[in-house]
């Protein structure tokens, strides 16, 4: 591609663009282009904005502007770059009354949809309590996070010295403990989960002498609900101090910034581990069950070297699946189909590679947390469900994929070897 083809990418807004059609948005008005009559569509269609001050519509009343521009500043797209940032406005809380303690998980060192959940229930519950409170979020080994604040947390307490690089639920533990004494939260939240919170708040649990709430999706200060028997009942309790949270337990942060001030902790506790991690055990990635997997390459009717899609999911440690027009054509066996009609998955990456986005599959994939779409379809349902989309032609894109993953790795080993020396 060239730079001046580059120029003439238009590059989209996706929160932008859910603010303006969601018109009791606190941000709406900031979003929203007054002066905008018209935009061409990924179908080249022109499409009118019905939202704009003057807009005739079909029964043939024209919009008027109650708020006698005040609702001013709008945001234009601009093919040179990414669209105008929209700026949230800031949430500070200069002396809590009290804290919240928020227990990330931190999957690959990011706050997860379910540590975001969770958060947004601490505030629910800050809201609800007389005084200043802030929501103190802990976050374990090396961040990568760069967005804290709009994911709602005030209080950033981050440990990410060596002796929690790797499992280390007692040296964890400590420090929990630590932050009992020192900051006395007024409740304890972690997300319900297999990646370290259902552990770790149940041994919190147990050093506190609470009985803790699992599965909680509904909780004010009174009354808990929790799920139990797989989900089919519910169970109300009093709400406990230490609170286990169920995934979309409450909705995420996104009308506001927050501080997300770096605090710390005046004595780093030490135990002795009786547990000792002996590293990551290698796993064929097609040997993980799709429900399971974290990382899948998803292959449609837009792949026509197979061998190369093969070849790309073993460079990048993937996981294979394939939709179902893929499996109806003999391509992929029947287990590897991901949609409502095949296997529902929860990858924390899933990568679709020349599958437009058929209703079924886009079900399938609705909880995964980054959508990555390569397809020639600009238009397309996956592009516009998609994170991160490439346009252009597969065999290409893949190969190219092949060989930068090949040169990443390469190079990481010679400068092992070189550290080792």
């Amino acid at each position: 591609m060239s730079s001046h083809d580059a120029l003439d990418i238009l590059r989209r807004d996706p929160r932008a663009e859910w603010i303006a059609r969601n018109r009791l948005h606190p941000l709406h008005g900031a979003v929203v282009d007054n002066d905008m009559a018209e935009q061409r569509g990924p179908s080249g269609l022109l499409r009118k904005n019905p939202h704009r001050i003057g807009f005739i519509g079909p029964n043939g009343i024209k919009r008027i502007d109650r708020l006698k521009g005040n609702a001013a500043a709008s945001v234009k797209g601009r093919r040179s770059g990414a669209a105008q940032a929209v700026q949230l406005p800031l949430h500070r809380v200069e002396n809590p009354d009290f804290y919240i303690a928020v227990v990330a998980d931190m999957v690959g060192g990011r706050l997860t949809s379910h540590d975001k959940d969770v958060l947004g229930q601490a505030h629910k519950l800050v809201a609800a309590m007389a005084g200043e409170g802030a929501v103190l979020t802990v976050c374990f080994g090396a961040s990568k996070e760069a967005h804290f604040d709009t994911a709602g947390v005030d209080r950033l307490l981050l440990l990410d010295d060596e002796i929690y690089d790797d499992y280390c639920p007692e040296q964890q533990l400590a420090a929990l403990q630590q932050v009992e004494a020192e900051y006395q939260p007024q409740y304890w939240l972690f997300p319900d989960s297999v990646n370290g919170g259902t552990d770790l708040g149940s041994r919190l649990a147990a050093r506190l002498h609470q009985r803790p709430a699992v599965q909680a999706w509904q909780v004010d200060h009174q009354t808990t609900v929790c799920r139990g028997a797989g989900g089919t009942v519910d169970i109300t309790r009093e709400t406990p101090r230490v609170l286990m949270l169920a995934e979309e337990c409450a909705d995420q942060i996104d009308a506001s910034r927050h501080e997300a001030l770096s605090v710390t902790l005046t004595a780093l506790p030490t135990v002795i581990a009786q547990l000792q991690n002996q590293g990551p055990v290698a796993v064929d990635p097609n040997a993980v069950a799709l429900a399971e997997a974290e990382f899948i390459l998803s292959a449609g009717n837009g792949i026509h070297d197979w061998e190369q899609f093969h070849t790309a999911a073993a460079v990048l440690g993937a996981t294979e699946g394939a939709s179902r027009v893929a499996v109806d054509d003999g391509f992929m066996p029947r287990f590897r189909q991901v949609g409502a009609t095949g296997t529902w998955v929860t990858a924390r990456v899933y990568l679709a590679v020349g599958i437009s986005g058929a209703i079924q599959h886009m079900q399938g994939i609705g909880q995964c947390d980054k959508v990555i779409a390569i397809n020639t379809d600009a238009g397309c349902d996956m592009v516009k469900r998609a994170s991160l989309s490439a346009i252009g032609d597969s065999e290409a894109i893949l190969g190219e994929l092949i060989k930068r993953v090949q040169a990443y790795r390469a190079q990481l080993s010679v400068a092992g070897d070189q550290d080792a020396a």
